[in-house]
């Protein structure tokens, strides 16, 4: 066993080891090589690290860190010796107490600044940025409000049904909590505390490929919230699926998924390479420079280490994670390996979409993730038009989702009018969760709630099947809308 004084003489870019589940490794040779850049292991360096490893990894991820890093166990009675890790420069942490109450949000705007005052800086800048300057999140959040309603009245709206289905799977709400990778970096309890507020509430959920916990665990979790309340919850849980360039790794990790009990894998289409995360870019080169490191442009990483299916970490891709050479014909594999639905994640054009049909998915997700993928993308509530207008046989054949900029229920019952089956619901929960953890979640959920029956309400409807594209105005965004010249029309009507 490696004594705990030992270990921490070795916290420099020449010696650089950490402690993780009380095993010592010799991350020296990674320090150049990892995608969150080498300062956030030099930080750790000689101390214990798993606090910092579990937010962001299975700890079983350790394994793969390479032949030779594994140095052996830690002596226990040497555990005080070790180094303290360094702090972040401008982490501040709140203390939860000193949040405003939950129930003092009342719109999921409201979220926001308790979240950002205390999550670390690290970490908000991780779940607030985007791409590039920003301005494919911007218009994510501006479309919504470019779309009007046109109410009827004198309609008996004494009661709503808010239900809708999900690839079969019933929910008393037309909204779902989409995709969101490494909530250990938001919450403590990561995956399994943001499962808790959806069982509750009976919000689907889809599940990220690069969570803090392995798919296994998530969906342990998730049963054993069930058994809380008799299984009675119409919650389920999809897998999202980010495709790594090995098939035989990418067939692995979709047969895990399957036989978890995963209800369809949302295959994430718009990442054949990682867009720029300017935020996180700028974050992890301030902490290079604080540690006396240069930050690398394209850090060098074999496929494989420290994180087995996580495409990225800082901003800055793992290199073998996210496919570049993905075409269509492989969905036929794709579909194959886990034998149930098959949805879409990142569908922008109405070709796209028709060409899913075509090759007999069962969903598409219209998104531009969050804003932090392809400059100027457009927005969901766009994409949906043009599909609308171009290839309206999709919206027959196929279940439509969108996420991206959504902040209030109301908005939610816009999209439903203009075809979508539901909407996704992203940042606000992340906030929620931040804040509160599990209650702010269910807190945030009984706000979509309300916002969305009040609309129908005074929308003049009572089940969401009333709704119809004459009962919202689009024309702002329609007089906007890409439109083909002859020839393109006959190619989209040959797709």
């Amino acid at each position: 066993m490696l004594d705990g004084a030992e270990v921490a003489k070795h916290k420099t870019r020449e010696s650089c080891w950490i402690v993780v589940d009380n095993r010592v490794y010799d991350v020296t040779t990674f320090l150049h090589r990892h995608p969150g850049g080498g300062a956030v292991l030099l930080r750790q360096g000689g101390a214990d690290a798993t606090a910092e490893f579990s937010k962001v990894h299975p700890l079983d991820y350790v394994k793969e860190l390479g032949e030779g890093s594994d140095l052996g166990p830690l002596d226990p009675k040497t555990t005080a010796s070790l180094n303290t890790p360094k702090p972040i420069p401008s982490q501040e942490v709140v203390n939860t107490d000193e949040l405003p109450h939950v129930s003092l949000c009342v719109t999921t705007g409201d979220f926001e600044a308790p979240a950002k005052r205390v999550l670390p800086h690290r970490f908000w800048t991780y779940v607030s940025g985007s791409a590039n300057s920003g301005l494919s999140f911007k218009v994510n959040v501006d479309d919504w409000d470019r779309i009007r309603f046109r109410p009827r009245v004198l309609r008996n709206v004494g009661a709503v049904d808010m239900s809708r289905s999900v690839l079969g799977h019933k929910s008393p709400y037309p909204f779902y909590f989409t995709a969101i990778g490494t909530l250990g970096n938001i919450h403590p309890g990561a995956e399994p505390e943001a499962v808790r507020a959806c069982v509750r509430k009976g919000v689907h959920q889809v599940i990220s490929t690069a969570s803090t916990k392995t798919p296994e665990e998530t969906m342990d979790s998730y049963r054993r919230e069930q058994s809380l309340v008799g299984d009675a919850s119409p919650t389920r849980l999809f897998f999202q699926l980010y495709l790594p360039t090995d098939r035989e790794k990418a067939i692995a990790l979709i047969k895990r998924a399957k036989a978890a009990g995963y209800k369809g894998i949302w295959l994430t289409v718009d990442t054949p390479v990682l867009g720029k995360r300017t935020a996180d870019r700028r974050l992890q080169a301030i902490e290079a420079a604080s540690m006396g490191l240069e930050q690398d442009e394209a850090p060098i990483r074999p496929p494989g280490s420290e994180n087995s299916f996580a495409p990225a970490f800082g901003g800055r891709p793992v290199p073998g994670q996210l496919s570049p050479h993905t075409v269509w014909e492989d969905l036929k594999w794709i579909k194959g390996a886990f034998d149930g639905p098959l949805v879409l994640k990142g569908i922008q054009c109405a070709e796209d979409a028709k060409l899913a049909m075509e090759y007999g998915c069962d969903g598409i997700l219209l998104s531009n993730h969050g804003g932090r993928q392809l400059h100027s993308a457009p927005s969901a509530l766009m994409t949906l038009l043009e599909i609308r207008t171009y290839c309206p046989e999709v919206m027959d054949r196929m279940e439509v989702y969108v996420d991206g900029g959504l902040k209030d229920g109301a908005d939610v019952l816009k999209a439903i009018c203009l075809g979508a089956t539901a909407v996704g619901v992203g940042r606000s929960y992340i906030y929620a969760l931040a804040a509160y953890g599990s209650r702010g979640m269910e807190r945030c959920t009984d706000i979509l709630a309300e916002e969305l029956a009040t609309a129908m309400k005074l929308l003049g409807i009572t089940s969401l099947d009333q709704a119809r594209p004459e009962m919202v105005n689009a024309n702002a965004l329609l007089n906007e809308m890409w439109r083909p010249g002859a020839n393109q029309l006959r190619i989209l009507s040959h797709l």
